[in-house]
């Protein structure tokens, strides 16, 4: 059997998050946003 293996929340994740990724979901969003607007419109 395996023997139990305590981390802490840091060291089991072991990778960090840029915020770059807020931008781009910012930024896809509000592209989606108004290419579906600009269809409803143009309809």
């Amino acid at each position: 059997m395996d023997p139990e293996v305590n981390k802490t929340t840091n060291d089991a994740r072991a990778g960090n998050t840029p915020h770059i990724v807020r931008y781009v979901l910012a930024i896809s969003m509000l592209l989606a946003v108004l290419v579906l607007g600009a269809l409803v419109l143009l309809r």
